[in-house]
């Protein structure tokens, strides 16, 4: 069998495969999907490293792919999903900390972007953003939306959306580079950046330049300033360049992509088009391939008071690399704007000698005590840390 004949029936048997896992999420939005025991054992959850007095449990089970989350208002928790096509709502009703239903809200391509404004749930898919207005009030019916936009790029390549309200009450949203490395801006824009806008649609302007793949912002709980990860590029081997987290201190900057990676490292095609000094450097170098998604920062009090203004940033873990790097939580220390340094807050769903991971952590959210959410779209859970004083006199 030729290779080529052999290609087409792999592609026909994925397309094939795809195609049956997408009629598989077909479901009605109001059906309860609670039938994943809450047993956390397959997670591997004991495998885990935590700080002294902390611990992980279970949220949620049964959300296949979960990624971004955002909270209602009444306490319902949204999560977005990037290939497994699934709008979900989660509820809590007991107040115990652990999922009581687990709606399937809505299905649509792609919806990997999840955002709350005064009740009104936003999901954005790669070309387009709707509204579900007064989402919690529609819980258990069926569920109306309104379109906002549909003219963004459609490319799926680096498509997939984060997107969040800042401060100023303007909605941001990211168009990632339509490549590994590539330069379209002459034919939109809006490739590489991130954007921003009122809640309607209108007032678009693009916020920052230079932006490979970020699928993680956030503003600084007192300076307000947006803080943002982006993905480095892939096929320079193991160790370049690094992927970073990056801060914005005024509108239109550019960051460097196609043409400097990281601030330090040229592109092989495009660095002599422009230096690494025509571009804001980043806050803090990453490692390369860690691929870091989900940043918030802990304004708590459940936590210990040093962790207070710390971001924790959720490296979901490389796949170009000969040695598997990532698939953990990362927190950053900042004073003053700059960054004095970071460390691992939780690791272990990566098997350093097998190669093999047990999770992948993509998005952050701080309940109203003070614990974090932490969703992990390939254990497709949701998990709750908590601390605890107590924990440290019973060790």
């Amino acid at each position: 069998m030729t290779t080529k004949i052999y290609n087409i029936i792999s592609l026909a048997i994925l397309i094939i495969a795809i195609s049956s896992c997408k009629d598989k999420k077909q479901k009605e939005a109001t059906e309860v999907a609670n039938e994943v025991v809450m047993d956390s054992t397959d997670l591997a959850l004991l495998e885990l490293n935590l700080p002294e007095g902390f611990n992980i449990e279970v949220y949620a089970r049964g959300i296949d792919g979960a990624r971004s989350m955002a909270m209602g208002d009444n306490g319902t928790l949204f999560v977005g999903t990037r290939n497994e096509n699934t709008v979900y709502a989660i509820q809590d009703n007991d107040g115990d900390f652990k999922a009581d239903n687990v709606i399937i809200l809505d299905t649509m391509e792609v919806p990997n972007g999840i955002a709350i404004r005064n009740g009104d749930l936003y999901v954005a898919q790669v070309g387009s953003l709707w509204k579900y207005p007064s989402i919690e009030d529609q819980l258990g019916k069926s569920v109306e939306k309104e379109l906002v936009y549909d003219d963004f790029p459609t490319e799926f390549h680096h498509g997939w959306k984060y997107i969040a309200f800042g401060p100023d009450d303007k909605l941001y949203v990211p168009v990632g580079a339509p490549c590994n490395i590539c330069n379209r801006t002459n034919e939109d824009e809006r490739f590489a950046t991130i954007s921003r806008m009122d809640p309607d649609g209108s007032n678009r302007e693009i916020y920052a330049r230079g932006v490979r793949n970020s699928v993680g912002f956030t503003w600084h709980p007192e300076t307000k300033e947006m803080w943002f990860t982006d993905n480095g590029r892939d096929m320079l081997g193991d160790d370049i360049p690094p992927c970073e987290l990056n801060k914005v201190t005024e509108a239109g900057q550019h960051f460097g992509y196609p043409f400097c990676h990281g601030g330090i490292v040229k592109d092989p095609e495009f660095g002599d088009e422009r230096p690494c000094s025509d571009f804001v450097s980043p806050a803090l170098q990453l490692g390369a391939h860690v691929a870091p998604l989900g940043i918030k920062f802990y304004t708590g009090t459940m936590f210990p008071q040093e962790y207070k203004g710390r971001a924790f940033i959720a490296e979901h873990g490389s796949w170009n690399r000969s040695k598997k790097v990532g698939y953990r939580i990362m927190m950053v220390d900042i004073e003053e704007g700059e960054v004095i340094g970071n460390e691992v807050f939780i690791d272990g769903w990566l098997d350093e000698v097998e190669q093999k991971a047990s999770g992948r952590p993509v998005d952050m959210l701080m309940l109203k005590d003070g614990s974090m959410l932490i969703s992990d779209d390939f254990g497709d859970a949701i998990y709750r840390v908590t601390y605890s004083e107590t924990a440290l006199a019973q060790k």
